[in-house]
């Protein structure tokens, strides 16, 4: 019965992430939903400004801190450890509901790109963005990663194995394609107001924090190899590392 539940909950937080990555799309694209980074509950400039922040802060540290070995290792204490990944999935996509719900606009516009076809540009990029986020998420292991995978082998009573390093299709150009894929979805906006730039700006720098730490783990999970794989292959930016395109 209990493996029967764990499938069940890791079902129902991986449809509970497919509604929040699709509202994340209209939230930063100021469509269709609601509640977007340019629409919600009206608050004085300053008062958003806080909200906002806190709210960007309490995602960062949920996030960062329950992806940490050392939490990992305390936390499967205290939850059995087949939905460990499906648990931190569900307190990520409940704080970026929380984040949806909350959000305060800022709204003097930054910048507004005029031309027909400049903002087409930018929207064609914004959805290469979330193409890219999505699709590199199926390049090493979707169903591990949002924590399918452990609880359908412990339904079959198999034993979990980590998927293991693997350098494809994208990853061979980037070392992090989804936060790549993030970065320029966040910041392809035809209209950038305040509180899009807020979001953005935060938002990257959070990213660019937490793929050090999320490296320092990765080498010292997978050693020489990921090591390598670092001096090869660059983060974030797609150019060839010179000392490497010149052999």
């Amino acid at each position: 019965m209990a493996r029967f539940l764990a499938l069940a909950y890791a079902v129902l937080n991986y449809l509970v992430f497919l509604a929040v990555f699709l509202y994340a799309v209209g939230f930063v694209g100021d469509l269709v939903v609601p509640r977007t980074v340019n629409h919600g509950p009206p608050a004085p400039i300053a008062r958003a400004i806080v909200v906002d922040v806190l709210l960007l802060g309490l995602f960062a540290v949920q996030h960062s801190v329950m992806a940490r070995p050392a939490f990992k290792r305390w936390w499967t204490r205290l939850v059995p450890p087949d939905i460990e990944r499906s648990t931190y999935v569900l307190a990520s996509n409940l704080v970026l509901a929380l984040l949806f719900w909350q959000w305060r606009p800022v709204p003097p516009i930054i910048w507004d790109v005029a031309s027909p076809v400049g903002r087409t540009a930018l929207w064609v990029l914004f959805w290469i963005g979330w193409a890219i986020a999505l699709a590199s998420t199926f390049m090493i292991s979707h169903f591990d990663l949002f924590g399918l995978r452990q609880v359908y082998l412990a339904w079959r009573e198999r034993p979990y194995r980590p998927v293991g390093f693997r350098a494809s299709a994208l990853y061979r150009v980037v070392r992090h394609p989804l936060m790549l894929g993030f970065v320029i979805a966040f910041w392809a906006a035809p209209t950038m107001t305040a509180g899009h730039l807020l979001f953005a700006a935060a938002t990257t720098g959070y990213i660019l924090i937490a793929l050090q730490l999320e490296e320092r783990d990765l080498s010292g999970m997978l050693g020489e190899e990921y090591r390598q794989y670092r001096r090869r292959v660059r983060m974030l930016i797609p150019v060839p590392r010179r000392d490497v395109a010149s052999r």
